[in-house]
């Protein structure tokens, strides 16, 4: 099966995230497998030293947004202990699940078109940094279009109609070294200041409206017998609506140091916008109608914490339908794992899909 052939393709060509000459490594072999594939070469769009791919058919505007990523999580390397290999019908490798299988699956999809005219297909190379560089394209290239089709992986098939906004934060604490045995009291203790931040901080969440606020990561102090003279810390923010993410952000940037003569600095803010479900209700029900129409088993939705670029076509107002890629599940983990009898029924409904919302059928 082409299919199968093509992700194994994508699956042996390692290319984490961080790692900006193996991600243009792997774009080259995306791109040649995106050519024979839809027999049209890629735009090569170089941002920041990270490579992304854009395929545009037509030449009227984007009707349709395939959006998928071909960086992974996985470091050079990782072939040789999770080696690619289909066993009882269960497709294993670094990175097939997220979202190898995805990418290639838009490839058939798109292929099988009556006409790909006002389809633009965008495969990313950052996707797993948060897309520090690819942000700005990907919403320049939803702006106005009827639809973005997110081909992220689906832990047990479900459609992603809800992923929360995400906001990264690091304090910085400032205190004074002092001798921890000799002189503490002339000392302004950062670890101190920080154990009061953490506090606080983390009561900013609201479990009702679905708020995580979450310190992680601290560091502080230099040995045993010093007052700390510095700290910093780590906080993860999810929220479902936009209103959620600005009420902790505000909070976040009116912190008070509650000892005397400490400083505190704040790095960060939202990085992704919350999907809300509003943006994808639409689509999924016409998802639904067309699986039906397939012979395929209903549909299935779920709401998620996890972030995708789909966060950001739907924050600027394209609706998204998000998770129409692989099934299977083990994202980032040791087990990650493709489901083999989902991809081909997966990739048919996307055609039929795309195809629908361009006006073929």
């Amino acid at each position: 099966m082409d299919l199968l052939t093509d992700i194994e393709t994508l699956v042996t060509c390692e290319s984490p995230s961080a790692d900006k000459a193996a991600v243009a490594a792997s774009a080259d072999v995306v791109a040649q497998l995106g050519t024979e594939r839809l027999g049209k070469a890629p735009e090569y769009v170089v941002i920041d030293g990270w490579t992304h791919l854009r395929w545009k058919f037509g030449d009227g505007p984007t009707k349709v947004l395939v959006l998928g990523h071909h960086d992974t999580v996985w470091p050079l390397g990782s072939l040789a202990t999770h080696p690619f290999q289909i066993e009882n019908g269960v497709m294993r490798g670094p990175g097939c699940f997220d979202m190898k299988t995805g990418v290639v699956m838009a490839f058939h999809a798109i292929a099988a078109l009556p006409d790909p005219s006002g389809v633009t297909l965008l495969v990313t190379g950052d996707e797993d940094l948060g897309s520090p560089s690819s942000r700005a394209l990907i919403e320049a290239e939803a702006a106005g279009c009827l639809a973005a089709l997110v081909l992220e992986a689906s832990a047990d098939g479900a459609l992603k109609l809800e992923r929360k906004g995400v906001s990264n934060y690091e304090l910085l604490i400032t205190g004074r070294a002092s001798h921890a045995g000799l002189e503490p009291e002339l000392g302004v203790n950062a670890s101190i200041e920080a154990a009061h931040q953490i506090l606080a901080i983390n009561e900013l969440g609201n479990p009702a409206a679905g708020t995580t606020v979450t310190p992680t990561k601290l560091v502080s102090g230099t040995t045993r017998n010093t007052v700390p003279a510095a700290a910093s810390f780590l906080i993860d923010v999810r929220a479902r609506t936009v209103a959620e993410q600005l009420r902790v952000d505000e909070a976040m940037r009116a912190l008070q140091p509650v000892l005397p003569e400490a400083k505190l600095e704040l790095i960060g803010g939202p990085n992704r916008p919350p999907f809300e479900r509003k943006m994808a209700e639409a689509l999924y029900e016409h998802a639904s109608r067309l699986a039906a129409e397939l012979g395929q088993p209903p549909l299935r939705q779920v709401s998620v914490g996890g972030a995708s670029d789909g966060n950001f076509t739907a924050g600027i107002g394209t609706p998204t339908l998000d998770g129409l890629g692989a099934v299977g599940g083990g994202a980032h983990a040791d087990d990650e794992h493709v489901i083999v009898d989902e991809i081909a029924p997966r990739t048919t409904l996307l055609t039929t899909l795309i195809a629908d919302l361009l006006g073929q059928r």
